[in-house]
């Protein structure tokens, strides 16, 4: 068994994972990065989802780092694509021209930014990247973390020692690996007197989980895939809370639950003619992550198309813990999301009456993989520690703050931004959507109750199944990994831990400082707007 050791050993290189190995190897800190598929980057790349970000990302709300990505990804089109000149000369270039994002594009991109990002470190020996290994065991003396073993794709074992564990899996893997205190699902009214929380704990109720994929549109062709065995059970599948099968284009509005019917019109706004109903959903530009109209004509055969839709955001049951069984509910997402592609292709209505659009093409190679679909499945959320303090709702919704801002903290080490948007559940829930107000990234949160050297870099820090709607997005999570990777590398060269620096105020503003120093902002100015 091969032992390593490094300063720090980040587990899992999603977009938290990444920002943590690059703001400790800004340090001077020598990092082992792991990553359980081949991609980095994480719900951006592996699980397909174009950045949710909030209004004013173009101005402020972010790290540095995480600006310098999206700059990244643009210029990568400039340099390499041929874009129209209006495109080229667009300061806020879109690629996809996608509506859910300022910065809709392909996750290969996104991967090619981060890897140019982690280039330099890897070169000079301070991050030691290792792709598809994942976390399968730990060894722990008292309240320390001493190492991790990862397994590598090939069955091999390696053991990794580090002063600092940073956990920036999917799904907080390292909690229960460690011994590590954590909650998972739903909170109870009386634990966090959250007005939208039940009345009892279930641990089991988790938001779903989105298998994703992409698709384009060839007019003419023939792509349809070959009829899933399970679709018929698939077809005829309806949660006793939806308007209808969820196989359909009927879903319900995510903050009325009134029952919404999308459309999908390949192309409809290129073309001369009446755009869709006012008010309807436009499921063609929705996630858009690649326009044609963007580009050289020709260049671009057709749109490319990422579905990340409320149909197929799959409730049979949760990934992990008590309920999870992992294997199958992996099998049950990706079946669920083949059977949409399948209804689109032969069954859903067209504009003239007929069925079906043949011509969608599923593009399994924007993901290189053979079976079409994302690498991985969209996690929406992840085991989370028990925190020296745990963000509930009455600290970030609208609906809580007379004084309409966030509740502000001493110890902020980043800000964020979304509606508490919680998708259905494994429990039965329909959607839950709170309308919230700009928020901050206390330190508690990072903080366990009681192990040392470990601290959450992605979706696993101290919020609850509630506020983990908010707090679960690209740039959070990102500014969450930042934030732990600053951390930990700060401890290491203070002689000093996390916890001493939450409870000294001099160590607590001489590290809020150097967050600033290094691009993280720690407020919001004056925008207090309900989002």
């Amino acid at each position: 068994m091969n032992q390593i050791h490094a300063d720090i050993a980040v587990i899992g290189a999603g977009l938290g994972g990444v920002a943590a190995a690059l703001a400790a190897a800004r340090h001077g800190r020598t990092v082992i990065l792991t990553e359980e598929t081949d991609w980095v980057g994480g719900q951006v790349t592996s699980q397909g989802v174009p950045v949710d970000e909030h209004r004013w990302i173009e101005q402020f709300g972010c790290t540095a780092s995480y600006r310098a990505f999206r700059d990244g990804v643009r210029n990568y089109y400039r340099d390499h694509y041929p874009l129209t000149a209006a495109a080229r000369a667009d300061r806020y270039l879109n690629p996809g021209s996608g509506l859910v994002s300022r910065l809709c594009a392909e996750p290969g991109v996104a991967v090619a930014v981060l890897e140019a990002m982690l280039s330099p470190h890897q070169a000079a020996g301070r991050i030691d990247l290792r792709l598809r290994h994942r976390p399968i065991a730990a060894a722990t003396d008292g309240d320390t973390v001493t190492s991790v073993t990862v397994e590598n794709s090939d069955g091999g074992h390696v053991t990794i020692s580090a002063d600092y564990i940073l956990d920036a899996t999917e799904t907080g893997e390292l909690l229960p690996l460690t011994g590590t205190e954590y909650v998972t699902g739903f909170e109870s009214r009386a634990d966090t007197g959250e007005p939208s929380a039940p009345a009892e704990r279930q641990p089991e109720n988790m938001q779903s989980v989105t298998w994703c994929f992409a698709f384009d549109y060839i007019e003419g062709e023939d792509h349809t895939i070959d009829k899933p065995a399970d679709y018929d059970a698939w077809r005829a599948f309806q949660p006793p809370y939806w308007p209808g099968p969820m196989l359909e284009l009927t879903a319900p509005h995510p903050r009325t639950l009134e029952p919404i019917t999308r459309v999908l019109l390949p192309h409809h706004d290129e073309q001369p003619g009446e755009p869709p109903a006012s008010g309807s959903i436009d499921l063609w530009r929705y996630r858009r992550i690649l326009a044609r109209a963007n580009f050289a004509p020709g260049a671009v055969p057709s749109d490319i198309v990422l579905v990340n839709w409320p149909m197929v955001d799959y409730v049979s049951g949760p990934l992990f813990d008590a309920g999870g069984n992992l294997a199958e509910h992996f099998e049950g997402a990706k079946q669920m999301s083949l059977c949409f592609l399948y209804w689109m292709q032969t069954e859903m209505p067209t504009p003239d009456g007929g069925k079906g659009l043949p011509g969608l093409r599923l593009r399994g190679d924007v993901f290189g993989t053979e079976h079409g679909l994302a690498k991985y499945p969209y996690i929406r959320e992840s085991r989370r520690i028990a925190a020296e303090y745990t963000i509930v709702e009455q600290d970030v919704a609208a609906s809580a703050r007379p004084e309409n801002k966030a509740k502000q903290f001493d110890d902020s080490v980043g800000v964020g931004c979304y509606r508490i948007d919680l998708h259905p559940s494994t429990g039965g829930d329909n959607y839950i959507d709170v309308g919230s107000l700009p928020f901050q990234i206390p330190l508690g949160a990072l903080l366990p109750v009681r192990v040392r050297n470990l601290l959450p870099a992605a979706k696993n820090l101290g919020t609850t199944h509630i506020t983990n709607g908010c707090y679960r997005l690209h740039p959070v999570e990102w500014n969450i990994g930042e934030a732990a990777g600053l951390l930990a590398a700060r401890c290491i060269t203070e002689g000093t831990t996390p916890h001493q620096v939450r409870a000294d105020q001099v160590q607590l503003r001489s590290f809020q400082q150097a967050l600033t120093d290094d691009g993280v902002e720690l407020a919001w100015p004056d925008v207090a707007v309900a989002i």
